[in-house]
């Protein structure tokens, strides 16, 4: 877990923007005595945030579009990589006719 200071050390975020993107919770650390806490997947979505505003321009209104959109390819990722753990653990035959499935569309 990072605190804040360590992710404004980690990227390229400042205070304003931070406080902005967990209120809108695009951002979705946890609050502890001591204060906000972010996990791994917490600074990997600030550095995304930080490349989309900084790199590409991208301003706040059109977060609200984009990030749903990226969510929703990440969600899809994970459920491919476990649907190809899941063929790679079949019987060989049982792969090769999935793979043949798959072929054909």
């Amino acid at each position: 877990m990072f605190t804040m200071e360590e992710i404004f050390v980690r990227t390229r975020v400042n205070r304003t923007e931070l406080s902005v993107w967990i209120e809108r919770a695009w951002v979705r650390p946890v609050r502890d005595g001591r204060g906000w806490r972010f996990s791994d997947s917490d600074l990997a979505r600030v550095e995304m945030l930080c490349d989309l505003k900084h790199d590409l321009g991208l301003d706040s209104d059109a977060f609200d579009v984009v990030l749903p959109l990226l969510d929703q390819v990440y969600d899809l990722r994970r459920t491919i990589r476990a649907l190809t753990e899941a063929i790679g653990e079949l019987p060989e035959e049982s792969r090769r006719l999935v793979m043949d499935r798959l072929s054909r569309e």
